[in-house]
Order: structure tokens, then C-alpha cells, then sequence
């Protein structure tokens, strides 16, 4: 590529000053993507319900970043969430719904509590955020929301029954938004990422032989670590992806190529 042409494409990436709403920011991808974001120039919102943690993502993110502390299964609370996140920098103009639950119980143990847990927030708190977001985004002309998959979207594993109906279910709503939204300027995209070391997987990694067998079973010949996860982020965050929506990128090393 000529000196001319890399400049042109220089801002393709470019979210500095783009205000950012993330959920899930305490911990694991949802923080990963929060910091991501910060160091990438954008103004972050970190939504999450440990508020300790929350501090020390800001602390550490040294950026421009706000915080609210929210229990987002609770969908009573998600008018005052997106009064609060709007507070500090102004709309979001990117949502990145990243708070996420997994019980791991079996099918026969699986109770109507957390089975309404579950699809509360990983499925319904994303929609009717993103729903409470997207007016302002329609306004500008302009949004990202990028929701998260997984690979259970479209492969059983034991203990997963309703994690797997809940994330199954992203990657059909996050196809409906975009049906519903892009034509305002408006990408809906999902991230479905593979076996990466958060709060969530740790019962996988503790078992180091399921590790391996999970490793093996990518091309890559590895699993996810965090990193991995930035340059996707950023494409789907920018004018990058500017003709990209309703997809679900499988960022798994191949997991699901074998």
C-alpha cells in the first residue's frame, strides 16, 4: 500500500472522542473490551454491579471513564441505567452488552429462578438497552452495538442448557436489530468468542486435561487470551465495519472450523 493510501485508511479505526457505553466492565471481556476502548481514545461508561471492581477498571482504564453500578438482570433498574450512563459524556453512541451469566447446571437441574436469571441478562437486559439507546444513535446517524455470542450459540456443552438458549437467542436478536436499526446508521453485530480465561471459564481452566482438550480442539492449537479479543472489538466499535451487520464473528481459534 502507498503512503497516500495508508493515510487515507487511517481512520478507519478511529473512535477517539465516540462516547461508549459497556456492560459487564468489572471483569473478564466486558472489562477487556472497557479498557480497550479507553486506550483507543473513546469515553467510557463501565456498567457492572461490583462496584469495587468498577473502581479499580477506572483507576487502571486512566482515560476518560465513568461508572455505574447496576444489577442488569433486574430490568426495573435499566431506565435509571441509561438516565446514568447518558449523565457523564452525553449518548452512547457505542453499546457493548457484555455482562453475561452462565450457572453450568444440567438439564434436570436447571430451576425456573435461574432460568429467568439467565435469560434476563444475557438475552433481554441487551435488547432493551440497546432498545433505550438507539433513538439518540438514530438522531446522529450513526451507532454500534455489539452483543455477545458464544460458542454455545450453536454447540451444546454439559451444564449449559440455558446459557445455550440464552446465546443461541443473541445471535438471532442480534440479526432482528440489525434488521431493525442499520437503515438509521446503526451496525448490530455479535462477538462469539471461544475458550478465554474469565470468571465465567474458570472451572475450565482449573481443570487443566479439559483445557488442553478444548485447545486441541481449535486450529490455532490454543486457547483465547485477551488480546485476541481487541482488534475484533475495535473493527465493530468503528467506521471499519461501517458495512457489516447482523453477523456473529466466531473469534476462536477454529474451534468451530473442526
Amino acid at each position: 500500500m502507498t503512503a497516500s493510501g495508508a493515510h487515507s485508511n487511517a481512520g478507519l479505526f478511529d473512535i477517539a472522542d465516540r462516547v461508549a457505553c459497556v456492560t459487564g466492565a468489572s471483569g473478564g471481556i466486558g472489562r477487556a473490551a472497557a479498557s480497550a476502548l479507553v486506550a483507543a481514545g473513546a469515553r467510557v461508561i463501565g456498567v457492572a454491579r461490583r462496584r469495587d471492581r468498577l473502581a479499580i477498571w477506572q483507576q487502571e482504564a486512566d482515560g476518560q471513564t465513568a461508572i455505574v453500578v447496576a444489577d442488569l438482570a433486574n430490568k426495573e433498574v435499566l431506565s435509571d441505567v441509561v438516565n446514568e450512563v447518558a449523565a457523564p459524556f452525553g449518548n452512547p453512541e457505542i453499546l457493548i452488552n457484555a455482562a453475561g451469566i452462565n450457572t453450568r447446571q444440567v438439564a434436570d437441574d436447571v430451576t425456573v429462578d435461574d432460568w429467568n436469571r439467565t435469560i434476563d441478562l444475557n438475552l433481554a437486559t441487551p435488547f432493551f438497552l440497546a432498545q433505550a439507546l438507539a433513538p439518540a444513535m438514530k438522531e446522529n446517524g450513526w451507532g454500534r452495538i455489539l452483543n455477545f455470542a458464544s460458542l454455545q450459540s450453536r454447540r451444546a456443552f454439559k451444564g449449559g442448557l440455558s446459557y445455550g438458549a440464552s446465546k443461541g437467542g443473541v445471535e438471532q436478536m442480534t440479526r432482528a436489530m440489525a434488521e431493525a436499526w442499520s437503515s438509521h446508521g446503526i451496525t448490530v453485530n455479535a462477538l462469539a468468542p471461544g475458550f478465554f480465561p474469565t470468571e465465567l471459564t474458570e472451572p475450565v481452566f482449573a481443570d487443566r486435561a479439559l483445557a488442553a482438550q478444548y485447545a486441541n480442539q481449535t486450529c490455532i492449537g490454543r486457547n483465547g487470551v485477551l488480546s485476541d479479543l481487541i482488534g475484533p472489538i475495535l473493527f465493530f466499535c468503528s467506521d471499519a465495519s461501517g458495512y457489516v451487520t447482523g453477523q456473529t464473528l466466531f473469534v476462536d481459534g477454529g474451534f468451530t472450523a473442526k
